[in-house]
Parts: structure tokens; C-alpha cells; sequence
């Protein structure tokens, strides 16, 4: 069992999610390690995609990298809102094929059995198409849990087929997906494993992803994979990745990033409190008169710890990125406004557009 201190896990969980000085090469690099870049179309500042691959590559990061590498290289794939490295794939297959639905969703593929056939059989004679292009001959509507779904069945009905491994997303244009058989998607001659080898796979490469994570959380799903824990002040059995205790001898520092609220990084609110004591919340979804930091603020992150919240946005005519406050979750010193400053000034540079608001 290792025991740390908070300052290693710490530093063990930025590296982990490429957020130390060692800058990754490209937009895989960056997916093979997270496993996943979350896509979100809210873009206050940048899409949640895009945001996320330049707080890890910087300016070499181009928007039409991601792209190229989902569309035509062929070595990202989108699934779950997600784009994933394709080495993923062998572990997520049986899962698809074997996954297990709820009754109420088990009871919809039934009862509109023929809709799910019309779209096979439109895909499979016509190829890719837009879900505004198929044509909804549902029998029975699902029940719009949450408002997330219109009365239109497609999008529904694409979705639990692309959980099932039947369709995939083959491309987008603009925000809107362009469906396809999985089989035309995805490469063939996807190895056959057993959904408990898979899931142990993807459990171990979850914790590559993390570093390190408590073993007994649903946020992480890491399970037993990677070695027992313990660490300093904490009460908690953690799991860390062999390799990142490891590469705690060779630290190649810390820097600043400003981080999407989507990011991986924050995902797991527990964790991000215990080694950071960093309580994030999402003011997204509050009243404007409940929010303390804005709509959507970005957290900054300086070495190992989260020292503040970027609350900034586009302008209407998208023009200037304007910041309406840079709050300092425990004052900066010097260098770290400096380094701060200089990380959301080169953000709107790589946006394109100069920055106001910025003392």
C-alpha cells in the first residue's frame, strides 16, 4: 500500500490529466490519456471540446485538428457525447452489445421495433444521413424525462441504437450529428472479449486517466484496478495509477490553465474537495441572484491548486472576449496574476479576438 501526502496526490492527479508543464503533442495524445473529451454546445467562451484540448496543448491546438482525427484519420471516435481514442473501442464493444437496459427503455425498442428496422434499412441503402433527414415512424413515444427530448422519436431512437452498437456518429456538420451503421464507423475485426475482461480494462484505463480516485465511487468507476492508497489527512482507500507513482520523480512543474466547468478534471466534486479543497458548483442552472461566481466560470488552476474562477464570455457580436471578474478564491501573489493574466490573455488570442476587462 502507498501512502501519500496531499501535495503528491495532488500533483499525481494534474499530471494525470496533462495539466503539469509537459504540454501533450496533439488532440489523441490528449484523448488517449483523459479517454474522453466531453462535447457540450454551451460556448460562453469556447465549446467545451475545443477548450479542454487547448488547456492541454496550447497554441498548437487548431479546431480542425479534432475534427480530422474523428472524421478522417479515424483515430478518435464520438460516442456518449464523447470523443474517445478508437483504442478504446475493443473494451466498449461488448458493452454496447451486451448492455443492459432499463424495463421502461427495454419496452420502447419493443414496441417500435419497425421504427428501429426503417432506420437500419434507410442507413443501410442511402448511407450517412442527418436525423432531421429520417423520417419518424415511431408507434410509441417515449416519456420526455427531463424536457431533453421534443416529440420527434429519431433522435431518441439513434441514441439508445448508437448504446447498443447498431449506428455511430460518423461526422458532424456544424453541431448537428450525421449517423451511419456502426459498422461503416467503426473498424472491423474488433477483438471478442467478455464484458468482465472488458470492464476491467476500461477500469484500469479510467485510472490512467484520473490518477488517482477513490476506490469506492461511482463518480470514478475505477474499481480495484491500479494499487491501494492511502493518503495524508484523508480517510478515504484510494486507488492510484502504478505508473503515476512512478513519474513522481520526474516533475516537470506546474503552470496556470483555465479550465471548461466540463472538464474531466472536475468531475468528481468529492474528490476535487478532499486533495484540493476546491468546492466547485456549476452556477449554470442557478438564478442570477444566487450566483456568486457567474453563469458559467471558469476555474484556474496554478500548479497543483485551484486559486480562483475565470468569469468571462464573448460579446454578442463575438468581437472581444470580456471578463467580467478573475475572483480569487485566496489572493495571488505577483507571479501568479502575472501567470494568471497571461493564460486568459492568450486564450482570447487563440480565440481570435483581443481581451477587455483585464486589469
Amino acid at each position: 500500500m502507498h501512502r501519500l501526502s496531499r501535495d503528491d496526490a495532488r500533483r499525481i492527479a494534474v499530471r494525470a490529466q496533462l495539466l503539469d508543464a509537459d504540454r501533450p503533442a496533439d488532440v489523441v495524445e490528449v484523448a488517449e490519456q483523459l479517454g474522453a473529451i466531453k462535447i457540450d454546445p454551451t460556448a460562453v467562451i469556447s465549446p467545451s471540446e475545443h477548450t479542454i484540448c487547448w488547456s492541454r496543448i496550447g497554441w498548437a491546438y487548431e479546431p480542425g485538428q479534432l475534427s480530422k482525427a474523428v472524421e478522417t484519420d479515424r483515430q478518435l471516435f464520438e460516442y456518449d457525447g464523447q470523443f474517445r481514442p478508437t483504442s478504446l473501442l475493443p473494451f466498449l464493444w461488448p458493452l454496447m452489445r451486451r448492455r443492459t437496459l432499463r424495463a421502461a427503455t427495454r419496452e420502447y425498442l419493443e414496441v417500435n421495433a419497425r421504427f428501429r428496422a426503417d432506420i437500419l434499412a434507410r442507413l443501410t441503402s442511402e448511407g450517412e444521413l442527418l436525423a432531421a433527414d429520417i423520417l419518424d415512424t415511431s408507434q410509441v413515444q417515449a416519456k420526455n424525462e427531463g424536457g431533453w427530448y421534443g416529440s420527434n422519436q429519431v433522435p431518441r431512437m439513434l441514441e439508445l441504437m448508437m448504446y447498443l452498437g447498431e449506428v455511430a456518429v460518423s461526422r458532424r456538420v456544424g453541431r448537428q450529428r450525421v449517423w451511419d451503421l456502426a459498422e461503416r464507423v467503426y473498424p472491423t475485426g474488433l477483438p471478442e472479449m467478455s464484458p468482465e475482461d472488458a470492464e476491467t480494462a476500461l477500469a484500469a484505463r479510467r485510472l490512467q486517466a484520473l490518477g488517482i480516485a477513490r476506490q469506492k465511487s461511482s463518480w470514478s468507476g475505477v474499481g480495484v484496478a491500479g494499487e491501494e492508497a492511502r493518503v495524508e489527512g484523508s480517510t478515504w482507500v484510494w486507488r492510484v495509477d502504478p505508473e503515476a507513482i512512478a513519474a513522481l520523480e520526474d516533475d516537470p512543474g506546474g503552470r496556470a490553465a483555465v479550465l471548461n466547468p466540463y472538464d474531466r478534471m472536475l468531475f468528481d466534486r468529492p474528490r476535487l474537495a478532499e486533495l484540493f479543497d476546491f468546492e466547485f458548483v456549476l452556477e449554470q442552472f442557478k438564478p442570477k441572484s444566487q450566483r456568486v461566481y457567474g453563469y458559467f466560470a471558469h476555474p484556474i488552476l496554478v500548479g497543483d491548486r485551484f486559486v480562483g474562477l475565470l468569469d468571462a464570455a464573448l460579446d454578442k457580436k463575438k468581437e472581444n472576449l470580456v471578463v467580467g471578474a478573475v475572483h480569487e478564491l485566496v489572493p495571488f501573489d505577483e507571479d501568479e496574476r502575472e501567470m494568471v493574466h497571461a493564460e486568459i490573455r492568450d486564450l482570447a488570442e487563440w480565440i481570435g479576438v483581443p481581451v477587455r476587462g483585464l486589469d
